[in-house]
């Protein structure tokens, strides 16, 4: 693995190879919000404008679409993604690059994503794809608002197939997941406000203690994957925040929770849905309480197809060989914004090992989160043969 991914940098010469590292450490350093990426949005269009693409503009607001030149003008056009925006989280890497702007973190990675999709464009213009690559650095991902938001500009009409990616430092650098299947989960988002009558904490039977409801609520909640999904199938419900009240000795008026659905499966998705109106209904009434519900769709689930991954585990195999490629192994129930691109275009989303030799695994979104920084490399590698490899199957 280590003799593979030495050639494969030696795919990039030093002067991109430091000019890579250079961005992704200015990026991490100055970290933005979903639709706060400016300078972000900046940075990479003028790293961009440098490789003379057929065409660059700004959409979206802070999004960026280069148009890559291909051998062909009348070829498959092939697309690939990194996503640009950051967490709110303080960050706690001890890196020497760490977040100036306090609260903001590069805390998933994305700072490497909108890095190697930059490689990847400097690949593919040194080596170009049969058809022309749009290169998309998409804000928003963290919200699951920036891809609905890049299809509607019509940035991506006549995109054939479209790929994309995320560190993930299970995994070790040089390893790749490229599977069929599920991926990454629908996640969809709920808040529920529980209206009652305050009083003094002495006298709590002058109250319709919105408290105590919303406690029995989020045990009830929780009956919903143990008690009424069939253990066969996914699903996960978590209850991420509550509000309540200003001090110890009085009983508040309100109550408010907040919480998010994760599935994988249509109908399962519908019953968690289903049961979540059902049990709110029910444990207000239960507790002489009123009970907003709101429910909102998140990001559908990623399913990868077949003949798209095919593309990518060849790829794959070209550049590392086919140790390189590792199964998931697990069901991912986190969400993804890239699965709304895949309900327009066919493409698949792979996963890059990031974690350094000898390194730890450490979570994303986390304060002590980072990436390895060779996985820009084989991110970029990977996602330009992966286009090169695709618009040649699409042509044939």
């Amino acid at each position: 693995m280590a003799s593979a991914l030495t050639q494969l940098q030696q795919r990039f010469a030093p002067t991109l190879r430091d000019r890579l590292v250079t961005l992704r450490r200015d990026l991490h350093q100055h970290p933005e919000l979903s639709f706060e990426e400016g300078r972000t949005a900046q940075r990479l269009h003028d790293e961009l404008s440098e490789l003379e693409p057929v065409y660059l503009k700004r959409v979206a607001d802070t999004g960026v679409v280069a148009r890559i030149k291909g051998k062909d003008p009348t070829g498959p056009v092939v697309a690939i993604r990194g996503d640009i925006d950051a967490l709110p989280i303080q960050e706690n890497s001890g890196l020497a690059f760490s977040s100036e702007h306090a609260g903001v973190m590069h805390a998933c990675g994305h700072d490497v994503h909108a890095t190697w999709a930059v490689g990847a464009a400097h690949l593919l213009s040194h080596e170009p794809a049969l058809g022309d690559v749009l290169v998309v650095l998409q804000p928003a991902e963290e919200t699951g608002k920036g891809a609905p938001a890049i299809l509607e500009t019509g940035a991506l009409e006549g995109a054939s197939a479209i790929f994309g990616a995320h560190v993930d430092r299970r995994f070790a650098l040089g390893e790749v997941v490229a599977d069929t299947g599920p991926l990454a989960a629908a996640s969809d988002a709920f808040i529920v406000e529980l209206e009652g009558s305050g009083a003094h904490g002495a006298r709590p039977h002058e109250a319709a203690d919105p408290i105590v409801a919303a406690g029995a609520l989020i045990g009830a909640l929780q009956t919903i994957v143990s008690r009424r999904l069939n253990p066969a199938q996914c699903g996960v419900v978590t209850i991420g925040s509550i509000h309540a009240g200003t001090a110890p000795n009085v009983i508040p008026d309100s109550a408010t929770l907040g919480g998010t659905l994760r599935t994988v499966e249509p109908a399962v998705r519908q019953l968690l849905h289903d049961e979540v109106r059902r049990i709110v209904e029910h444990t207000a009434q239960a507790h002489g309480v009123r009970a907003t519900l709101d429910l909102s769709l998140g990001t559908p689930p990623i399913i990868n197809e077949e003949r798209p991954v095919a593309w990518a585990r060849k790829a794959v195999a070209a550049l590392m060989g086919e140790a390189a490629l590792v199964p998931l192994g697990f069901l991912n129930m986190a969400g993804e914004d890239f699965a709304f691109y895949l309900e327009e275009i066919p493409g698949c989303f792979l996963r890059i090992g990031a974690r350094e030799p000898g390194g730890e695994v450490i979570p994303a979104h986390t304060p002590r989160f980072f990436p390895a920084e060779e996985s820009i490399f084989v991110g970029a590698a990977v996602l330009a043969e992966t286009a090169r490899v695709a618009a040649h199957a699409l042509a044939s």
